[in-house]
């Protein structure tokens, strides 16, 4: 068998992390899982995701290599006044993830962000590329969204916290509005 080919995995979260990993490995590939997402708010939650990716580093044998900053301040600073924030968070994100691949001398990146049905996948899809060529390593693109349904019912099997929203501040603020609209 050939050997399998490094890659760095953009872990957004536990939960969706399960079934890009599975995948990757399916495809010959050898993931090492990276937590960057100095969005995530309030720090409780930022600590349960990074908790709950340690466990699934844990429970599946994955490399996991976590960046445990607190980065709101970074982020707040980056998307204040703007809109839409989905795209400068994306880029921080994937940006650091290129960065980390190319320090790490691992060639190639994607990330769990391909696999929520609730990003804009386009966008992401083309963000990649860029980063790479900038990074001087490749963005492997996979659409990891029809694995949504498997992915879900592992995490929930496997005990994996799984949150509400996306992780930021606004998409909370959001998640509230709607409840009460309701």
């Amino acid at each position: 068998m050939a050997d399998k080919k490094p890659i760095l995995l953009h872990s957004c979260c536990a939960p969706c992390t399960v079934y890009p990993f599975k995948k990757l490995i399916e495809e010959g590939y050898s993931p090492t899982c990276f937590f960057y997402n100095p969005n995530i708010h309030p720090y409780t939650e930022f600590a349960r995701r990074l908790d709950a990716m340690k466990v699934f580093g844990f429970e599946t044998g994955a490399d996991v290599l976590i960046d445990d900053r607190y980065g709101l301040d970074e982020f707040l600073a980056a998307v204040f006044g703007k809109e839409p924030r989905c795209p400068i968070c994306y880029e921080m994100r994937l940006r650091e993830t290129a960065r980390v691949c190319s320090e790490r001398h691992l060639e190639r990146f994607t990330t769990t962000l391909l696999y929520s049905k609730y990003q804009r996948h386009d966008e992401i899809a083309e963000l990649g590329p860029r980063l790479a060529d900038e990074y001087g390593v490749e963005f492997v693109y996979f659409d990891f969204r029809v694995g949504w349904k498997e992915g879900i019912s592992e995490s929930r099997r496997m005990g994996l916290y799984r949150q509400q929203y996306c992780g930021c501040i606004f998409s909370e603020q959001e998640r509230y509005l709607q409840k009460k609209r309701a």
